[in-house]
């Protein structure tokens, strides 16, 4: 849910996808579609509002009021200034650069009283959708079954850039075309994008965090996980970069906020822009999850975390430091450990099977189909078998997570420019001027880096991949590691960082005042690097020989399973785009003799309370107010509801997301799903799955009665 969680994918080439039915509370929904496929199952459950309300090009609608935050979370505007609402996670990253020892943000929240105290955050974005448009006709007609995967490809990404070409207004606009149901369908996206996004207020970790890793992912939850950005334009509303000249912007839409409350089984809906799912995904898709990805995530970011966390905790500055790299990994790991239980707990496997020999039943009857389909099911078992006979996926997923969990292993891949500059003859004075980007490159990096953390990292990703990798696929570097040191791989770790000139910003500093290309080439950082990057490059292509036929596959299963299953609406898998949610505020029960309610209050951040745990301090102040029973407006019956439930189905990038009731005002802000149905990126279990919501009730009381911004709450419309 986390930005830097995006670096994982740098290297993963090959994406699993999943299969589904629906359920009334089951589906991410295009907006576009929402009158025809979604309209009347709404109004039943208890929207208010038209479908042209929900979602129009034509005038202001709620699509309006929702972005997508930098790509990685979804936030909602809330006033006529551009106030934002998200979650306190997707603005962690924020708090934390902003953050030091001598001004906390993370432990003490930040509140900006005025505009001018607002903080700017480079290279932050938020997305407007004006638009989207089905183009499957377009691209479709320049391909055809004879072509190969590779020219069917070509082709259709020729076709896509010309669509994006004759709509974004010479880059007025950031235009995407995207694939659905695994290439059977095809839609446009027109975007507008904001570029000066400020910070505007935050609470502290106890209040935005509260329950850490402990809580994460579970319920009952008591976490105020918010945080409040204001989007920025030039003077005549346009997205422009940060400038002092800029002004707050004014939106088409902005939501109510409601703070009536609401009961079991009303309506709820959730807008925003969910990541990725794996809905449609096969028997061998699963398997391959459980038995290779997840268990190389669990064991690899395991360690990172306990080494991570060990250092945090002795130093404050380590902690700021480390801060929002430990969230992003804690939060993926935690997720992965909890999907590879429940896949199993849930028979996931069985499930997918049952649908796969239905679907050889219903190929076999035809023989029509059977000229078509008939060796899809085979395909997916020859490409599956060569992916685990060559530990292919063990492999890929040990090399992302090298790389994303160690800063030592990714630094020197944004250096490789470098070797390129010092590789071409110029004056001195000239290169002396390019080498500032890198100097600047280098501060940045450095500001959230702790040379001995990183050097037990190193140590131990490059022993768990010698240790779990077969020996086949070990890069040319284990060679000298083995011969050298004997395999003792903190020994290796300690040379390299005493010798390399990545290893703290004073070595890569004197580096750039006298860069040598040999120097460069010959640095042990760099030459690991090296060795496991030209690997991985090279192992590639064979890897997407398979990908190919791989996505071939899924192309043709999921046509036929939308063929096979006519009467059943489809909804494509998450994908980054806007999507709908609808359904109704629920409880649940976990397990047998085990009830959870739909809501959590104030009260029970009190009951787990305790001084000595970081993840369940709770802040005087806020202590002070429980007690006094001052809730303001958003408090009843003596107590104050802190989180809600949902059975709305949302993934990662949903966070953030708002939580709307039937009149479309907004009711809390979605930031998690619950452990019993961790599976759900890849099997929506209707029974189980919840979506966690901060209540929009303490968010305001936090803002009000917490922080005394008033300034903000003034900005909202708010219906009693």
């Amino acid at each position: 849910m986390k930005k830097r969680l995006f670096a994982i994918l740098l290297f993963a080439s090959i994406i699993i996808h999943g299969f589904a039915g629906t359920t009334p509370d089951e589906g991410m929904w295009l907006p576009m579609f929402v009158e025809r496929l979604n309209y009347v199952d709404m109004q039943k459950m208890g929207l208010h509002l038209t479908a042209d309300e929900i979602y129009s090009i034509n005038h202001s609608s709620l699509k309006d009021a929702v972005v997508s935050l930098g790509g990685f979370c979804t936030a909602e505007v809330v006033s006529n200034e551009g106030l934002l609402l998200t979650n306190h996670h997707c603005g962690f990253d924020a708090i934390q650069k902003h953050s030091s020892v001598d001004a906390d943000y993370l432990t003490d929240g930040f509140w900006a009283t005025k505009k001018s105290e607002e903080l700017a955050n480079e290279g932050l974005t938020v997305s407007f959708l004006l638009r989207m448009d089905d183009v499957t006709a377009n691209i479709l007609a320049v391909v055809s079954d004879t072509m190969t995967e590779s020219e069917r490809s070509a082709a259709i990404s020729k076709a896509m850039e010309g669509l994006k070409k004759e709509v974004s207004e010479n880059g007025k606009y950031d235009v995407s075309v995207k694939g659905f149901f695994n290439g059977n369908e095809y839609y446009r996206f027109v975007y507008e994008v904001y570029k000066d996004i400020r910070l505007v207020g935050a609470p502290p970790s106890s209040i935005g965090k509260f329950g850490g890793d402990t809580d994460n992912w579970m319920w009952p939850r008591h976490t105020g996980d918010f945080s409040i950005f204001r989007i920025y334009s030039a003077p005549d509303g346009s997205p422009a970069v940060y400038s002092s000249d800029n002004v707050p912007y004014k939106p088409k839409r902005a939501l109510k906020v409601s703070i009536k409350g609401f009961q079991k089984d009303d309506f709820a809906m959730i807008w925003g822009y969910p990541g990725r799912t794996d809905r449609y995904s096969t028997s061998w898709g699963v398997e391959t999850t459980m038995n290779d990805i997840n268990p190389s995530v669990i064991k690899v970011g395991g360690k990172v975390l306990d080494i991570m966390k060990a250092d945090m905790d002795a130093s404050d500055k380590i902690r700021i430091q480390y801060a929002s790299a430990q969230f992003s990994l804690a939060n993926f790991w935690k997720n992965q450990v909890g999907e590879n239980r429940d896949l199993k707990r849930l028979k996931v496997v069985d499930k997918k099977k049952a649908i796969e020999d239905q679907f050889s039943k219903w190929v076999s009857a035809d023989p029509k189909r059977e000229a078509k389909f008939g060796t899809v099911l085979r395909d997916f078992s020859d490409i599956y078998t060569q992916y685990k006979d060559g530990n292919l996926y063990k492999y890929q997923w040990y090399v992302n997570l090298s790389f994303f969990g160690s800063q030592v292993f990714s630094w020197p891949m944004q250096m490789t420019g470098l070797e390129t500059l010092l590789s071409t003859k110029m004056p001195a004075d000239s290169l002396k001027a390019k080498l500032v980007t890198y100097r600047e490159q280098g501060k940045e990096h450095f500001k959230d880096y702790n040379a001995p953390t990183e050097e037990k990292i190193y140590a131990a990703i490059l022993e768990m991949f010698y240790n779990d990798i077969p020996k086949e696929l070990h890069p040319a570097i284990y060679q000298t590691i083995e011969k050298k040191y004997k395999n003792d791989f903190a020994d290796y770790a300690e040379e390299v960082f005493e010798n390399s000139i990545f290893a703290t910003e004073e070595s890569f500093n004197t580096f750039l005042d006298k860069p040598s290309l040999k120097k460069l080439t010959k640095d042990p950082v760099y030459l690991t690097f090296n060795s496991f990057y030209g690997d991985f490059m090279k192992k590639s292509g064979e890897m997407a020989q398979l990908s190919v036929k791989l996505k071939k596959a899924q192309r043709l299963f999921l046509e036929g399973l939308r063929e096979m299953q006519a009467d059943k609406v489809f909804y494509p898998d998450a994908n980054s785009t806007m999507r709908m949610t609808y359904g109704k505020i629920l409880d649940y029960y976990p397990a047998d003799a085990v009830h959870y309610d739909y809501v959590t209050h104030l009260s029970g951040v009190m009951a787990k309370e305790d001084p000595t745990n970081e993840e369940f301090i709770v802040p005087a102040k806020l202590k002070e107010l429980y007690l006094k029973k001052d809730f303001g407006r958003y408090g009843s019956n003596g107590d104050l509801v802190t989180c809600f439930l949902t059975d709305n189905d949302i993934t990662g990038g949903n966070s953030g997301s708002p939580v709307m009731n039937g009149d479309g005002d907004l009711i809390g802000i979605a930031f998690d799903g619950n452990w019993e149905a961790m599976s759900g990126n890849i099997a929506f279990e209707s029974e189980l799955q919840r979506t966690i919501c901060v209540d929009i009730r303490y968010v305001l009381f936090v803002i009000d009665k917490y922080a005394g911004a008033k300034n903000l709450i003034d900005e909202m419309t708010i219906v009693e």
